[in-house]
């Protein structure tokens, strides 16, 4: 039975990705900050029928010994670990650069982009071990080069996080590692992280932004479904599994006007069930 680890899975995408993951039947470990947010979540995940395990360790992913620490309640809960996904995050608030304080700036690299590399760090050398296994981080805004005021720094560590993997994805090859390395780009999900910055602070979007949101935009379960098929199936090394790729946008903001997807509104008609905005 195979096991995936997911960083920042106690909601949004990584919560959605766990669920999936168990309906496939995988031991699932789910981390977060806080302890009752993933007691919460396993509990709904415990109610999957599934042939696998769902367990949880808090993990701060800016520590690198507390990502120790995570593969290795892994490994000794389940031996092994076929999948880590490094999918925690935060987003900045709406500010220019020099607007931020040093904290918030440090906040965002230190999740966003040294989670990362920490995480893919403690994954590779645990995985290489084996000779199997596959490493899968997170693409966002500005991965492709994009520019909006307001995501300076998210950018940034984005885009590195996109040099990064490709490197690690190089390098895993050379060395003969056995470990698959890819990138999973979600596109815009309508969730906590897109309404709050730093994981914490709720922040009122612009209509512009709203906008192309609406177009955009899709669920985390959507979403989450689609990435998962795809790297459970995947065999190939420095693989992008991509959500929202130029067509699907181009068909998007070409049907707009008839659409009327409204992630906002009063009712939020497009989220029923657990497709909720937290």
């Amino acid at each position: 039975m195979k096991t995936v680890v997911i960083t920042g899975s106690a909601r949004g995408l990584g919560f959605n990705m766990a669920r999936f993951f168990r309906e496939y039947g995988y031991n699932v470990v789910i981390s977060d900050l806080k302890e009752e947010n993933l007691i919460k979540a396993k509990k709904e995940l415990a109610t999957i029928d599934s042939k696998g395990k769902v367990v949880f360790k808090t993990c701060n992913v800016s520590m690198f010994n507390e990502l120790q620490e995570l593969m290795k309640f892994a490994v000794s809960e389940f031996n092994t670990v076929d999948i880590w996904i490094n999918n925690a995050g935060v987003n900045q608030p709406q500010k220019a650069v020099w607007e931020l304080s040093e904290n918030e700036i440090n906040t965002i690299i230190d999740v966003d982009l040294k989670g990362t590399i920490y995480g893919s760090k403690v994954a590779m050398e645990e995985m290489s071990k084996n000779h199997s296994g596959a490493i899968y981080n997170i693409e966002g805004y500005g991965s492709n080069d994009a520019h909006m005021l307001g995501l300076n720094m998210y950018g940034t560590s984005k885009r590195a996080v996109t040099y990064f993997t490709e490197s690690l994805a190089k390098e895993a090859e050379e060395r003969n590692t056995g470990v698959l390395v890819g990138k999973l780009s979600p596109g815009i999900m309508i969730t906590e992280f897109t309404t709050h910055s730093l994981g914490n602070d709720a922040m009122e979007l612009s209509e512009k932004t709203k906008k192309v949101y609406n177009i955009l935009g899709d669920t985390p379960q959507t979403v989450g479904k689609f990435l998962v098929d795809e790297m459970i199936k995947n065999t190939k090394n420095n693989v992008k599994i991509n959500w929202l790729t130029n067509r699907k946008a181009f068909v998007r903001f070409l049907t707009a006007g008839f659409s009327k997807r409204n992630f906002f509104g009063e009712n939020q008609s497009l989220l029923t069930d657990k497709e909720e905005i937290k």
